[in-house]
């Protein structure tokens, strides 16, 4: 449960922000400003957003449909 949230979360920054979310994993995972990202790669974090929030949905759909 806990992590579905978490990944919710996730999901939906991505979907609302991506340019956030990906700059803050970008300054994470660098040392230096020597790297300049494509511009798809927003585009990318934006559908990722997209497909968690849709897995989450489905599963908890799968869960309600079982009781």
């Amino acid at each position: 449960m806990a992590v579905s949230l978490l990944l919710g979360v996730l999901g939906l920054l991505e979907v609302l922000a991506p340019k956030r979310v990906v700059d803050l994993w970008y300054e994470l995972a660098t040392e230096g400003d020597d790297h300049e990202l494509r511009s798809w790669v927003y585009t990318a974090a934006r559908i990722e957003g997209v497909l968690i929030l849709l897995w989450i949905l489905s599963r908890r759909r799968r869960r309600s449909g079982e009781t």
